[in-house]
């Protein structure tokens, strides 16, 4: 059973509806088109997460009518992020757009052949200490330079995009939101990119190889004042289950749903679902980026729905991360590694959360220390239960002992629900077309 099969369906109707009337959003003066509400105008309410920090994040709000668009097509949308330069502009996702819609084959460089890939780099032959090299690499690299090139999408500064309705949806691109200010990103399902080159490495994983693959969902790079909300991200029509394997290992064919890396600072991920996939998310992507990311790497995480996740929700390094309110589901049959990673330099605030775990997982797990780096984690709910996660996780594991405490206290937070009503007002509301 699902978890949205645990929790009574009427309770979920009136959180919903107490939910969606506690919610503020601001509005720019000519927000509320006649007939109508218009996603594009409305901008991140006062002190909501860190993207609320100083000017606060306002989009593409305040773009004129030139520079209003309505998409329906992969290359119309890459057109539209590239019209007009940093001028305000809003963007309208009206359907599904492919960014893959001929296929893998469409990218593939002359000369590969992914079964004499396969010959020529088997352990049996190749073996497992060196990197590999030669014609077919070769050709598999030109392949993913082709296809990196056609899904990644550079979105601009002071730019909105959002989903018309309930259908909008965006398969197989990358939206790259690098080195710029003032982006919004609303009411999307998203469906992970398929790499459809990863690259075989004979020295991972120890020297028994692995393969590696490319491009995330949504990558906020470098980039401050972002806003994601309302979006529904997963692998969708290819699940990792569904992915065959080579050489003994999956072949891995997805990456992260949302990484916030190198240096970006005030972002704010608020309602959305993100749902049946393995490493979700990072905040910071290097034990060795100090020099760009200390200091930064500020992001609040509140009213999302974490399901059937194995890892990364998120694994944080260096940042200030507000983590509130966000219901983490572990499903009865995923896979399931941890919630929290606890990474270097990192000061993780995490309350008011409720977790749902079936038996066999214990309140533990959903902590995971990666280095040494203090954290706050109370007033936490375990299916249902007040549970200190700090002090089960060290009382279960002595060898990677947690230090309660992070040194800093959230200032920009929207109202706080109650835990224990965290499952019913998420489950109900997060996710693409349900922005109330």
């Amino acid at each position: 059973m699902s978890v949205r099969g645990w929790h009574d369906h009427d309770m979920k109707r009136v959180a919903a509806v107490a939910g969606c009337a506690a919610l503020v959003v601001a509005l720019t003066g000519t927000a509320a088109q006649a007939g109508g509400r218009d996603l594009g105008r409305e901008v991140l309410a006062a002190q909501d997460g860190w993207a609320a920090e100083g000017t606060g994040t306002t989009g593409g709000s305040a773009a004129d009518a030139e520079h209003v668009y309505t998409v329906t097509t992969w290359a119309g949308f890459k057109a539209a992020l590239a019209d007009g330069g940093s001028a305000p502009k809003i963007i309208k996702v009206k359907g599904v757009i492919d960014a893959v819609s001929q296929g893998c084959d469409a990218f593939a460089a002359e000369g590969y052949d992914f079964q004499q890939y396969l010959k020529d780099y088997d352990p049996a032959v190749w073996g497992h200490d060196k990197p590999v090299s030669g014609v077919q690499e070769d050709l598999r690299a030109a392949s993913a330079a082709r296809q990196d090139k056609e899904i990644k999408a550079a979105v601009p500064a002071n730019t909105t995009i959002v989903g018309v309705g309930k259908g909008a949806a965006i398969r197989g691109g990358s939206l790259q939101i690098r080195a710029v200010d003032n982006v919004i990103v609303r009411n999307l399902a998203i469906e992970a990119p398929l790499d459809c080159f990863p690259q075989w490495d004979p020295t991972d994983d120890n020297h028994t190889g692995a393969w590696n693959s490319e491009y995330d969902a949504v990558v906020v790079y470098g980039s401050t004042h972002v806003w994601i909300d309302h979006n529904t991200l997963t692998d969708g029509r290819y699940p990792d289950s569904s992915l065959p394997s080579y050489f003994g290992k999956v072949f891995q064919q997805h990456d992260g749903l949302l990484d916030i890396v190198r240096g970006a600072n005030h972002v704010t991920v608020s309602w959305n679902d993100f749902a049946d996939h393995d490493k979700t998310m990072l905040i910071g992507n290097s034990d060795s980026a100090a020099a760009t990311d200390s200091g930064k790497l500020k992001v609040t995480l509140h009213h999302n729905l974490f399901r059937g996740i194995v890892e990364r929700a998120p694994r944080v390094r260096f940042g200030q991360v507000d983590a509130y309110n966000n219901h983490f589901v572990v499903t009865r049959t995923q896979q399931y590694a941890y919630t929290f990673g606890i990474g270097i330099d990192s000061r993780l605030y995490a309350t008011d959360n409720a977790f749902s775990l079936p038996s066999g997982v214990s309140a533990a797990k959903t902590l995971k220390k990666w280095k040494e780096a203090p954290l706050t984690a109370a007033n936490n709910y375990v299916n249902g239960r007040l549970t200190d996660l700090i002090a089960v996780h060290n009382a279960e594991i002595p060898a990677e002992t947690l230090q309660s405490g992070a040194g800093w206290t959230p200032a920009l937070r929207t109202k706080v629900d109650p835990p224990r009503a965290v499952p019913g007002i998420v489950d109900a509301r997060a996710g693409a077309g349900r922005v109330c």
